[in-house]
């Protein structure tokens, strides 16, 4: 099994307090920051810019994990300014041409994930397996924090572990994402799920003093 690690989701920062919460997430080893990039047409919402992570880099070298909820996110790679550290997550349901646009996610050099959507079936994954470093499992219906966890989505995590298996690709990694608790992560891992991301329901909870202690706790139940 995979290293597991934590993705912090950095939409449910408070702004005020940024660069604390980043000294806090460097000393306590935060594998990866998340960023929710949405364009107000995939899904319902706007999320995190590309200014935004500009100025992040400038404050951590912490390694982003980009999820783009946009539409057609092939031909706007280039806005991102993606480095080979990151991560970058597309929607098997924002293009026509998923092939394709993982394709043009290569020359970055970054690892490729593609998500799917709480409905999406496990099936979808499937003509896709030789392009990804990881699967993305939506918990939730994206666009919004705070949600509670999609029931079915648990069962459909243990379908992908078992495709990974009977494909032997157990080289990809299964990130969840939306509604992920201490408790509901501990239940992953024990699927096979290796990549957290870890919002208010995990990190985020109270006031900045006790991210820290959040994270020891989140961290005992993943490892």
């Amino acid at each position: 099994m995979h290293k597991s690690e934590i993705s912090a989701s950095m939409m449910c920062s408070d702004l005020i307090d940024l660069k604390e919460t980043i000294r806090i997430f460097e000393e306590e080893g935060i594998e990866f920051l998340h960023i929710d990039m949405m364009d107000g047409n995939f899904v319902p919402n706007f999320g995190l810019g590309v200014d935004y992570v500009r100025g992040l880099r400038k404050l951590t070298q912490i390694p982003l994990d980009i999820h783009l909820m946009v539409k057609d996110p092939e031909y706007k790679f280039q806005w991102i300014g993606i480095q080979s550290s990151d991560t970058v997550s597309i929607h098997y349901e924002s293009t026509f041409q998923v092939q394709r646009a993982l394709d043009y996610l290569e020359p970055f050099g970054c690892k490729r994930f593609l998500a799917i959507n709480p409905a999406t079936p496990v099936s979808a994954l499937e003509e896709v397996l030789e392009y990804i470093d990881g699967i993305n499992l939506l918990m939730v219906n994206p666009g919004f924090a705070g949600q509670k966890i999609v029931p079915s989505t648990m069962r459909k995590a243990q379908k992908v572990a078992n495709l990974l298996k009977r494909e032997g690709k157990d080289n990809i990694i299964i990130e969840v994402d939306g509604n992920i608790t201490p408790e509901n992560a501990r239940k992953l891992r024990a699927i096979g799920a290796s990549r957290f991301v870890a919002g208010t329901s995990a990190i985020f909870k109270g006031e900045l003093n006790e991210y820290k202690q959040n994270i020891i706790t989140f961290r005992n139940n993943i490892e």
